[in-house]
């Protein structure tokens, strides 16, 4: 790796003691003259006609300045049911989740819309939904969406279906492969629905003004495509909505769809006043989109050696009632990673997305990754018992390196698999083996390909020579920070030196909304060609002054200096001066594009220590290591956090967490009852940053937030089966899980010599 003056190191966060103090703005701060507070009533069932709904009496009470219901929509056609799943779809003639928006109201304080709510008279008749994903795929069961095919099939399905999207990949003989193992082993494994638990619940601000123009303060991933959610509700050319960024109290693929901003842009129309809606938690639990749950059957078949001869998986994943995951090509991608890690010549996956009468579904850390990682690295682990093989000598022996070929077909650019793999065995070598009663230490290893999108960053030189640089981003992960360090070490200028804006979107470039793991990706490129610029500018400046060629010039230390003349240098203030003090200079603005580039794989192992006790089933993890190639880590501290996060969330994922159902309605939507990590459940985690330079990005940085979930679920199980010899395929691994298994039986995995 080159040697860098700011890039790796480990400075503040730019936005920490406004955070800290309380300064920082988000979306239920915002408070704007003569406002109304909007309440949304939401289905109590999961599939229902609407027989009567009437408004009457809730527009009658004295407060009340407006009440919406789907009648109102400006310009959605009666024949579209839901023609954009990621905002608020509110119900026409029929509900199909509990939580689903069927009216809202706007008052001049929450109170009275409350007690409006309460007006609104619905006569439901309610309807038999469908909730397990097994049971929606049956051709007799009932449909979510009466005129819903299946896609991607060879030929149109027959009839309507719950499975709205089929996806097949193969390669090799299958079968010839299972001959040729020695060991074949198949399991179901199923994980569980579980929701992001982000801190801040949504909310937003919206303002139209007398000419139409719409003003949107909101908690969303992304500024332009909340704009383009908004005006398409609104049925409003993209220069008419003004998105305000604020800052974002947590999100991890949760908040990059919307349901509050355009209820709250209707009955701001309707009204012309600002209308602000702040959702409670348990609204929040209900109707955000919350983890696909996932049944998944997978056999692998493994020689006496170790070497996997093949691979064959059904994936089967719950989407609840409407598909908003922003691409359905990320979904196969998502499930298909699980099988990424390892070289195996023969496989075949078949993946299903299913409709049921749940909340929709949405994404979350790595989209179905993390449920087909659980299912693929539980079994390696019951192969590498079978074997008789060290679980990590096992996964190394099959590990994919430049130039293998992933499930998709794509072949392997430079990874750091082994080399992760590698410094994980150096780690626990350190530590020595893991003795003691009711103790288990688990291995995993997860694999996801970060992408990247469009963007654009623009650079300002100041008169004093300081710089700010704007972007259209929201900062979910402290990416303000390392957009800095990156222009201080380009610019050669101290880190204090650079402040970062994100513009709305009327004064900053275009910018694909922060999540995947890919912003940072995203904007390194633009970012740096505005450094370029930038430089440029200053160059032709500075050369005839210091009496060299361009060529010769150099930026150090806050300066433009001669190579190899240190001492003779025009300092970047005395430069920038002129823009402020002398006619004629014109000011120096640096710009940078990017139209988005290749997927940058990463791969990451992780270990977990547990005590199981066995007399109450309660699991104890003592520690937690994660190793990840993160290619090159711009700010340490920020990675490093990123990882520990991830962590936490899986721990969650795979010990507690669930969504209690009854026909379709959330039971446990409080964090009372909705069993989330606290610090006394998740112990440190120690990281392991391995920086394997990845050539298609600006200084060889790989995506980082998401991988860190992907093994984190299979980690726990198999830690837990180290400690008990109970092999679970279910998620959550409850206590009282863990304590009938323990009593009733180890394992229904069929092993097939």
């Amino acid at each position: 790796m080159p040697e860098y003056s700011v890039i790796g190191k480990r400075v503040n966060r730019v936005d920490a003691l406004a955070k800290v103090t309380g300064k920082a703005l988000y979306g239920a701060d915002i408070i704007l003259p003569n406002m109304l507070y909007g309440k949304v009533l939401w289905s109590p069932y999961a599939h229902a006609k609407i027989r009567i709904l009437d408004v009457s009496k809730a527009r009658a009470l004295e407060g009340v300045k407006a009440v919406i219901t789907a009648a109102d929509v400006p310009g959605q056609k009666k024949e579209e049911e839901y023609p954009n799943p990621m905002t608020c779809c509110l119900t026409r003639e029929k509900v199909i989740f509990a939580g689903q928006p069927v009216a809202a109201v706007a008052a001049i304080n929450p109170h009275i819309a409350e007690e409006a709510l309460e007006l609104i008279e619905v006569d439901y008749e309610e309807l038999t939904p469908v909730i397990d994903v097994l049971e929606a795929m049956k051709p007799d069961a009932p449909l979510v969406h009466l005129n819903s095919y299946t896609q991607n099939l060879p030929t149109k399905d027959a009839k309507p279906s719950n499975i709205f999207w089929y996806m097949k990949n193969s390669r090799g003989d299958v079968e010839a492969g299972f001959r040729e193992a020695d060991i074949v082993l198949e399991n179901t494994f199923r994980t569980q629905t579980v929701n992001h638990g982000y801190l801040e619940p949504r909310a937003a601000v919206v303002s139209v003004d007398p000419e139409g123009k719409v003003t949107v303060w909101s908690d969303n991933q992304g500024i332009f495509e909340l704009r383009e959610l908004v005006a398409e509700f609104m049925n409003l050319p993209l220069n008419y909505v003004k998105v305000i960024p604020v800052e974002i109290g947590g999100a991890f693929g949760g908040k990059s769809h919307q349901v509050v901003s355009p209820l709250c842009a209707l009955l701001s129309q309707k009204t012309g006043r600002p209308v602000k809606m702040v959702m409670t938690r348990e609204e929040v639990f209900k109707t955000q989109r919350p983890v696909a749950a996932s049944v998944i059957t997978l056999k692998l078949g493994v020689t006496k050696d170790g070497r996997l001869t093949a691979a064959s998986a059904t994936m089967v994943y719950d989407y609840g009632a409407l598909y908003g995951m922003g691409g359905m090509d990320i979904v196969p991608f998502g499930s298909f990673s699980g099988l990424n890690p390892y070289r195996i010549p023969n496989l075949k996956i078949e993946c299903y997305d299913v409709y049921t009468h749940k909340a929709p579904s949405g994404p979350y850390r790595a989209p179905t990754a993390a449920q087909a990682a659980f299912a693929v690295e539980s079994q390696m682990d019951l192969l590498a018992r079978a074997l008789e093989m060290d679980p990590l000598e096992f996964r190394l022996k099959n590990a994919v390196a430049e130039g293998d070929t992933m499930v998709t077909g794509t072949p392997f650019p430079k990874v750091g698999f082994k080399e992760t793999i590698e410094r994980m065995r150096q780690y626990l070598a350190q530590r020595g083996n893991l003795e003691g009663e009711n103790l288990g230490r688990g291995v995993a290893c997860g694999f996801w390909a970060p992408a990247s999108g469009a963007a654009g960053a623009n650079i300002n030189v100041n008169a004093d020579g300081t710089v700010a640089l704007v972007v259209g981003s929201v900062d979910v992960s402290g990416t303000r920070t390392t957009l800095a360090q990156m222009v201080a070490e380009e610019l050669g200028i101290p880190f204090e030196n650079v402040s970062v804006v994100t513009g709305d979107t009327e004064t900053a470039p275009f910018s694909v909304l922060s999540a995947g793991s890919m912003i940072t990706r995203s904007l390194a490129p633009p970012v740096r060609q505005a450094c370029q610029d930038v430089k440029d500018q200053l160059s032709q400046r500075a050369a005839p002054q210091l009496g060299v060629d361009l060529k010769d010039v150099e930026f150090a230390h806050g300066r433009v200096q001669v190579k190899g003349m240190p001492e003779k240098y025009i300092s970047l203030a005395d430069l920038a001066r002129g823009i402020a003090h002398f006619p004629g200079e014109s000011p120096i603005t640096g710009r940078g594009l990017n139209k988005g580039f290749q997927l940058s794989p990463v791969f990451v192992v992780e270990v977990a220590d547990v005590e199981v006790d066995k007399e109450t089933g309660k699991v104890k993890v003592l520690s937690y290591t994660a190793a990840q190639d993160v290619g090159l880590a711009i700010n340490p501290t920020l990675v490093e956090g990123q990882m520990q996060g991830a962590v936490a969330q899986g721990i969650g994922w795979a010990l507690s967490e669930n969504s209690i159902f009854h026909r379709g309605v959330m039971q446990n939507a409080t964090l009372l009852d909705y069993r989330m990590p606290t610090a006394a459940d998740v112990p440190f985690v120690d990281t392991l940053l391995v920086e394997v330079s990845f050539d298609a990005s600006p200084f060889g940085i790989r995506g980082v937030g998401e991988p860190p979930i992907v093994p984190s679920l299979a980690t726990i199980a198999n830690a837990i089966h180290s400690a008990t010899g109970v092999r679970l395929q279910e998620l959550p691994m409850t206590p009282e899980v863990i304590l009938n298994r323990i009593k009733h039986g180890a394992s229904s995995s069929r092993l097939m010599p």
